[in-house]
This record gives C-alpha cells, sequence and structure tokens, in this order.
C-alpha cells in the first residue's frame, strides 16, 4: 500500500462493549420455540440448530437450520453489529421462504440484558401492507438466552406472537 491509499481508507473499527455484548451469543445453539400466527389458533411448536460467527469482534453472523409447523426446513441468517457513530444495533434478517430483508435498529436496556431491535416488513395479515415488528433478544445466561418477536397492532399495543428459547450446545 502506497501513503495515499493509507490516507484514504478509514480508521480501523476498534471493538466497543456494544460488540464484547455481542460476542456472548457466538457459539453452536440448540431453540425451540412456539409461535402464534394468527390470533384464536393455537400455537406452532418449532425447534432447530443456530450457529453465531464473530466477524472481526464487530459483528455476529448467526445462521439457523429449523422446520416450520408443516416441515417445510427454513434457513436463516442474522447479521448484528454495533454502529459506534449512530450509537445504535444494526443487523439485518433473511431467511429461506421470504424475499423481504428485514434491517434492524435497536438498542441494548440499561442493565444490559435485553436487546431490542425494531424493524418494518410485511404485516401477518397476507393483505401486502407493512407493519413494526420488535425483536427482543434477553440473555439470561451464558447458556441460555430468549428470542422473541413481537407486532405493532392496530391497538397500539406490541403483541408477541413467537418466543424461541436458545441453549449453548455441551
Amino acid at each position: 500500500m502506497t501513503n495515499e491509499t493509507e490516507q484514504q481508507m478509514p480508521p480501523k473499527a476498534e471493538p466497543q462493549q456494544e460488540h464484547a455484548w455481542l460476542q456472548q451469543l457466538v457459539g453452536e445453539w440448540t431453540f425451540e420455540g412456539e409461535a402464534t400466527m394468527a390470533p384464536g389458533q393455537p400455537p406452532h411448536r418449532f425447534k432447530g440448530t443456530t450457529r453465531v460467527r464473530p466477524l472481526g469482534g464487530l459483528w455476529i453472523m448467526m445462521e439457523g437450520h429449523g422446520q416450520m409447523p408443516d416441515g417445510t426446513p427454513v434457513t436463516t441468517m442474522l447479521t448484528l453489529g454495533y454502529d459506534s457513530q449512530r450509537k445504535r444495533f444494526v443487523g439485518t434478517w433473511v431467511d429461506s421462504l421470504m424475499t423481504h430483508m428485514w434491517v434492524y435498529d435497536g438498542a441494548l436496556d440499561a442493565a444490559g440484558k435485553v436487546l431490542t431491535l425494531d424493524t418494518e416488513g410485511p404485516g401477518m395479515a397476507g393483505d401486502g401492507k407493512t407493519a413494526k415488528f420488535r425483536e427482543i433478544i434477553e440473555v439470561h445466561n451464558d447458556e441460555h438466552h430468549v428470542l422473541s418477536s413481537q407486532t405493532l397492532g392496530e391497538d397500539g399495543a406490541w403483541h408477541r406472537f413467537m418466543t424461541a428459547r436458545y441453549r449453548r450446545k455441551l
């Protein structure tokens, strides 16, 4: 590299406390959960595995494999990082069953145990309208965390429709 090239490159990002928080999710996990996809319907149970890899100490990449209630296999990919300039957690979610890329923006609670990520995407009614969603990652300890999903209802309240409990593989 020439000095001119080096001067044009942005400085290398150094991991911060928020990046370290994400690193506790690195590893191999199993999960079990339930989702209610429509009011008045019983919850559907699901399970699977997830592998979370670090990317330079600044990001994590979470690849999940499981099955939908009807037996359809699904692969998911979540990326999460912390934008130190904006002071916000950022990320994306894609999966093998939809064409929408979910884009996250969020923050940790004051205790540093709960990460809340806000996003917007296709509503659950299937009518083509978008809706606001919230993904919440709650770390209980090094071996257990919970991911829950909520949607903002027409009543202005958040309604939980999915909960997944993750256990570290031994």
